[in-house]
């Protein structure tokens, strides 16, 4: 990759599924659990069934995967899958994307680094934990603590942390929207999830690239 976008910057803030570790394996693992503790969910989960929907809040998900529900079952299996993801991926967690951590403490030494997802409340601390990574971070905000959109949590870190010139790394169109409206530059995870095809400023194959162009 022949683009630099080197001293452009003095943060990144970034997605954590997709982005960081892959967490879909687990996380169909706990759903499917929570499944069978009831009697009115009627599709199973898949690792490919996670994959597609990574990035959405966590009410649009169980929207989209689970419509025939009333909004009182929704809710009701929304927290009993919450629940059982958390204490698998707590114990088991996810897989971290190659020379992780060599990226990050490289760039630390240039940026501040931070974290936003449209996960629920302790998702972001399980990720610390099984990755020991928290040291990195100077700040994370994920759908759960406001149950505001993602752009609106990248600003919040924006303004709580007085960032003047930021950029996102992320996998999907979400991230990327969200990003934009945020008024970021955005940085595309093409081993992710998703499928960006629009005016990201780069794209990188793997995560270690990031150490190459910024």
């Amino acid at each position: 990759m022949n683009i630099s976008l080197k001293n452009k910057f003095d943060s990144i803030i970034f997605d954590l599924d997709g982005t960081l570790w892959d967490s879909t394996g687990n996380v169909a693992k706990a759903w499917q659990k929570a499944k069978e503790q009831v009697d009115y969910v009627t599709d199973d989960f898949s690792q490919q069934t996670i994959r597609s929907i990574t990035g959405m809040t966590y009410k649009a998900i169980f929207e989209k995967l689970v419509p025939y529900l009333t909004e009182e079952k929704r809710n009701e299996f929304k927290a009993l899958a919450a629940k059982y993801e958390l204490e698998i991926l707590h114990n088991e967690g996810g897989e971290l994307y190659p020379e992780l951590e060599e990226t990050l403490k490289y760039l630390l030494t240039k940026y501040k680094l931070y974290i936003v997802s449209n996960c629920q409340n302790g998702y972001i601390e399980v990720f610390f934990k099984i990755s020991g990574m928290n040291h990195y971070f100077s700040g994370h905000q994920c759908y759960g603590t406001k149950s505001q959109p993602k752009a609106e949590n990248i600003k919040d870190i924006i303004n709580d942390h007085n960032l003047k010139a930021p950029v996102y790394v992320g996998d999907t169109m979400g991230d990327y929207d969200a990003a934009t409206k945020a008024g970021v530059p955005f940085i595309f995870a093409a081993y992710g999830f998703g499928e960006v095809n629009e005016d990201q400023i780069a794209t990188i194959q793997q995560f270690k690239e990031l150490a190459d162009i910024l």
